[in-house]
């Protein structure tokens, strides 16, 4: 017996619950740590496996930053004091910026590293034998952005300067970075841990000691890696001799380290499977720019965006593979359709914008180009090497839809054209770009995010000159109208180019006529479906003989 057409959705939507259902179980075992027992049943003295907080203890502390181009010190030799904090108190917050001398040898494309240790007032953290320190880079690698300049006056004088300081460095040459930014973090709960249990996330922060009989760990310092983002770089020339950084603390949770960690581990773990720093950053903005309850309900947007993104394209390939006719479709809104998702997938590209928005716009391109081609009846041949394209005729019926396409389409064509000819015109002269084809690729897509919803209109009037929308795709239509109100979410989540943010409000506008139009014709049996057939039109079954 063959399943059903509907057991994959099905399939899908398990799949999706229980990976909702796993995850929040996850999420739940990291933010709620198990505490020794034993400790709330003994007096807090003895080898019971209990690790207890150093910090418990109250002891004066002094905070110390250390810049060095090594990775790794032995003593104070060839280091640099910055910052000192004496009396350091892991309650209170505080934020410091200091100028930072930059060796010779990082100006020559080096690495500059900090050293940050916690330990007792009044004593050097190398002669401390109860201090802790981590290790961060101040400088990271990346390619400059290219220069924007007026393609018909050139550059400017402010432009020419900044070339003329980057002349060392080739276009694609990734060059070091200055991180201005150094967050700290140290956790202060009094928590005290099961030795048996211990979380491995945390383990790998914590130094223990012996007191006595019992063990103790050492305070938790952290840094904060996902604060720092692509907008706080500043590009490290040969001529530069200090640089700001701005030491800025705060303390932190169990719940909240354990789950930071787990974050930067994940952003790591991308950077390793090839993601840039910029696209890095654009998932670090999603953590770092929103509260932990925000970013909770950003989590399941995005998972009900991840299940409607594969109904949707899964409904849409299913409708358009077994379409054998366009009666009732527009074929210009189609290949508009095509023009417009290239085009924009190409802008992304020329933007470098985030790995989240391209890849999905990629799909959505090879998609409406299989789309044009099931449309168009084309047909591809092959003589040898040379290829020949041909295309299929059309009925009488799909003739007469042809005809409503076209006339709507003369009417667009008096306003769209004037519009976009004038728009590109006026940014050639008042907007720089980086070369002549990104202000064609910008010229395209800004006529696409403008007035791109004009050519949505064809559709919606053969849909009034049929009275009929029975042949549009009408459960692809309810998954991507689910994730446009998902992408105005986004919008103000995911950084993008402010065009592609109005666009996704634009599609709301689109949806709702449809709807409208959905309520105002209903479905007719006398009417052809999506498939270009008729309820009535079906043949009989003959009577089964005896």
């Amino acid at each position: 017996m063959l399943p059903k057409r509907s057991s994959l959705t099905g399939l899908a939507v398990g799949l999706f619950a229980v990976y909702v259902a796993h995850t929040c179980w996850v999420m739940y075992g990291i933010v709620h740590t198990r505490p020794c027992l034993a400790a709330a049943t003994r007096d807090g003295e003895g080898n019971d496996g209990c690790i207890r907080p150093y910090l418990a203890r109250r002891p004066k502390l002094q905070l110390s930053v250390y810049t060095t181009t090594r990775s790794n010190i032995g003593n104070e030799n060839n280091i640099d004091l910055v910052l000192n904090v004496e009396n350091f108190d892991v309650e209170s917050k505080f934020e410091r910026t200091v100028n930072v001398s930059v060796p010779k040898k990082t100006r020559n494309n080096g690495t500059l590293y900090a050293y940050i240790f916690l330990h007792h007032a009044g004593i050097l953290p190398w002669h401390d034998g109860k201090q802790v320190h981590i290790v961060s880079p101040l400088t990271t690698y990346m390619v400059p952005k290219p220069e924007e300049i007026n393609l018909l006056t050139g550059e400017s004088v402010t432009q020419q300067i900044e070339a003329e300081k980057r002349q060392t460095y080739a276009l694609d040459e990734p060059v070091s970075h200055w991180r201005s930014r150094l967050t700290l973090n140290v956790m202060v709960e009094d928590f005290v841990f099961d030795g048996s249990s211990l979380p491995s996330d945390v383990h790998r922060y914590m130094k223990m000691i012996q007191l006595g009989k019992t063990v103790h760990y050492l305070p938790i310092l952290f840094i904060d890696q996902l604060s720092n983002r692509v907008k706080d770089l500043i590009i490290i020339n040969r001529s530069t001799t200090e640089l700001p950084l701005t030491v800025s603390y705060d303390k932190i949770s169990l719940g909240k380290l354990r789950f930071w960690i787990h974050m930067q581990d994940a952003v790591y773990s991308l950077q390793q499977f090839g993601f840039s720093e910029k696209d890095a950053d654009e998932v670090k903005g999603i953590f770092v720019d929103t509260n932990l309850y925000f970013l909770a309900l950003t989590f399941f947007v995005a998972a009900f965006h991840l299940l409607f993104d594969f109904l949707a394209f899964k409904n849409d390939i299913s409708f358009w593979k077994k379409k054998k006719s366009m009666i009732g479709m527009s074929t210009k809104a189609v290949l508009w359709r095509c023009f417009s998702t290239v085009i924009i997938f190409l802008f992304l590209l020329d933007e470098q914008t985030s790995l989240l928005v391209l890849i999905p716009a990629g799909v959505g391109a090879v998609i409406e180009l299989w789309k044009v081609k099931k449309a168009l009846k084309m047909t591809i041949e092959w003589k040898g090497l040379m290829p020949t394209v041909k295309f299929g005729a059309f009925t009488e019926s799909e003739k007469k839809t042809e005809e409503y396409d076209t006339q709507a389409m003369k009417y667009l064509s008096y306003l769209l054209y004037p519009l976009c000819i004038g728009g590109a015109i006026y940014s050639l002269l008042n907007i720089k770009y980086k070369s002549w084809y990104s202000w064609l690729i910008n010229s395209f897509v800004n006529g696409v995010y403008a007035f791109g919803f004009l050519f949505m209109l064809p559709q919606l009037f053969v849909n009034y000159k049929m009275k009929s929308v029975a042949h549009l795709p009408w459960k692809a239509f309810t998954y991507k109208a689910f994730n446009t109100f998902i992408d105005d979410i986004f919008a103000f989540i995911i950084t993008m180019p402010t065009s592609h943010r109005l666009a996704c409000f634009r599609d709301d506008v689109v949806f709702l006529v449809y709807l409208y139009q959905r309520w105002l014709y209903p479905v007719d049996k006398s009417r052809v479906n999506e498939y270009g057939e008729s309820y009535e039109e079906k043949p009989k079954r003959k009577p089964h003989k005896e």
